[in-house]
């Protein structure tokens, strides 16, 4: 666990704490004292319209739809046009948002927080900053989090601890990827498994008690990696280690190299340990928990976790056999898909969890 020096003065609401002269050493940052709920007030999601189905793949690839289905769970992937960036998707994701929380004015935005592995330009600008401009929302700082498949997460953290401080009132976050533009598309072992998408969330602060009877929000977030296991999921090339050279001859582009079997051992490993771990801290039972909605990278990881902790596994929610490996999109995509559909309850007790390239992993744990 990471550790943060700052002056106990300046925590009103802090647990778990050791104290070392006049410093504290903050083991966990959980938000308490009933001093502010973190909210989500609006979902919204964005997909290509191209839509590629496993036998569409088979023209091309040594390899079938029951294949596919059977080692993965995926029927299809939404596939976006050479013309489309990250930021467009983002930016879709991001009004859809906006306005099914009630039309919210973008001006009204503190700041917009985007997970993305697939970043529109290479280190700068920062997808963000494009975001904001096409959302009008000037008056809103804008970063990027490099955290991959649980970048999602890593970024609703950020965005409660951002609120927590200060003014700040609103936070656009957004998970989105095009995982399509970076995938060798003639390994068979891994384009069957990637999609693009983005999905968003607006989380507001507001007076409801983030502890206690009635308690809302953003109650926990758990966030870990393992950089032992940097080669297990690479884009090579580009990058100060690998950078492209004068003169020199590319057989392919930049494209995502995996080992398959490591990731899926750590995959299966970070999510029963994450889950068990954060409900343990936070006291509650899996019976507590309305739905589970883990980080949508192949069906077989969730069920193998499901049956590890012995979890009904319609309490996770899945939604891979239409969208594929979206990156830092699949939670917020499935979350969006959660609650226009009707499903998510007010009071219902929410775990997010993710795992990805780094190695990084973690969860969050909410009351809608």
């Amino acid at each position: 666990m990471s550790t943060v020096f700052c002056n106990l003065s300046r925590l009103p609401g802090v647990s778990m704490i050791d104290k070392m002269s006049d410093l504290v050493i903050i083991r966990e940052f959980v938000y308490c004292e009933g001093i502010m709920a973190f909210e989500i007030c609006g979902t919204g999601r964005a997909v290509p319209s191209r839509r590629i189905t496993n036998d569409d793949l088979s023209e091309k690839l040594d390899t079938s739809d029951e294949w596919i289905r059977s080692h993965t769970g995926i029927g299809a992937r939404h596939i976006a046009g050479e013309e489309t960036a990250t930021s467009d998707l983002a930016a879709e994701a991001a009004k859809n948002a906006l306005a099914l929380a009630g039309d919210i004015d973008p001006l009204s935005l503190d700041m917009i927080i985007l997970a993305t592995t697939t970043a529109d330009y290479f280190g700068s600008p920062s997808t963000s900053c494009i975001v904001q401009e096409k959302l009008g929302a000037k008056n809103a700082g804008a970063m990027d989090i490099s955290a991959a498949c649980t970048g999602f997460i890593y970024a609703l953290e950020t965005a409660a601890g951002l609120l927590s401080r200060g003014s700040r009132k609103r936070i656009l976050v957004i998970g989105a990827d095009i995982l399509s533009k970076f995938t060798d598309w003639t390994d068979r072992s891994s384009c069957v498994l990637f999609g693009d998408g983005a999905g968003a969330v607006i989380l507001d602060k507001t007076p409801a008690p983030g502890e206690g009877t009635g308690k809302r929000g953003l109650l926990r977030t758990l966030l870990k990696a393992d950089g032992s296991g940097s080669e297990h999921i690479v884009l090579r090339r580009g990058g100060s280690r690998n950078p492209y050279r004068e003169g020199e001859t590319i057989a392919k582009p930049t494209h995502i190299e995996m080992n398959g079997q490591a990731v899926y051992n750590f995959a299966v490993k970070a999510m029963t340990d994450t889950i068990s771990e954060i409900i343990s801290i936070e006291g509650v039972s899996m019976d507590d928990v309305a739905w589970i909605i883990p980080h949508q990278a192949n069906a077989r990881i969730v069920q193998a976790a499901a049956k590890r902790l012995k979890i009904p596994e319609e309490k996770c929610f899945l939604n891979i056999e239409e969208f594929a490996n979206t990156s830092a999109a699949s939670i917020p995509i499935a979350l969006d898909e959660l609650n226009r559909g009707g499903k998510l309850n007010r009071g219902d007790l929410i775990l997010t969890v993710g795992f990805g390239s780094g190695l990084t992993y973690g969860a969050n744990l909410l009351v809608w």
